[in-house]
């Protein structure tokens, strides 16, 4: 199957058993780096991440037949992969029974803790500093900052206003730079 296949022609080539696994393969091929970099932002640990990508995988092969395509292949794809992030964060949340901020705490620990953290490099500092917010504003920063996700799409994937998110960015880039110039 050619590199560029569009999504469309995934979708039909899913929808028949006879190419349905290949059709998949190459729905993950096309997918998993954004995906896998998109839930990284969130869980921050790589085996975590991974394990929530297969999550998604998994969701996305049970629920492929009944896309609708009312929304863009990616667009739907997102959702999943948000909400498989946020279902991860709260078990955590959960089984430490802990609150979120220490949750928070244990995913900046992980930054720390990796072998190549430098606290004077201005990335470390912006990944320690995206820890530090809200989960949602966390999310809504990821999108927009490293995916350059248009807030009509974000829309769509969050299920939010435009409005809410450009307030919800707003609030977090300002976060951002007060914990980078401060620390």
């Amino acid at each position: 199957m050619a590199a560029t296949t569009q999504d469309s022609e995934l979708l039909t080539l899913f929808r028949n058993p006879t190419t349905r696994e290949s059709a998949f393969t190459a729905i993950i091929k096309k997918y998993q780096e954004r995906l896998y970099w998109h839930i990284r932002r969130m869980v921050v640990d790589h085996e975590d991440a991974n394990d929530v990508l297969q999550n998604v995988f998994i969701k996305v092969w049970n629920g492929l037949d009944n896309f609708r395509e009312d929304a863009q292949l990616f667009t739907w794809l997102y959702r999943i992969a948000t909400n498989e992030c946020l279902t991860f964060l709260e078990q955590q949340k959960k089984r430490q029974s802990v609150s979120f901020n220490d949750v928070e705490a244990s995913l900046e620990n992980k930054i720390r803790a990796d072998k190549h953290f430098d606290a004077n490099k201005l990335e470390w500092k912006l990944q320690v500093a995206i820890q530090q917010l809200p989960e949602k504003q966390k999310l809504v920063f990821s999108l927009r900052y490293y995916d350059e996700m248009p807030y009509e799409e974000m829309s769509r994937v969050l299920e939010t206003s435009e409005g809410a998110l450009k307030a919800s960015y707003h609030h977090a880039v300002k976060k951002v730079e007060d914990y980078i110039l401060n620390h």
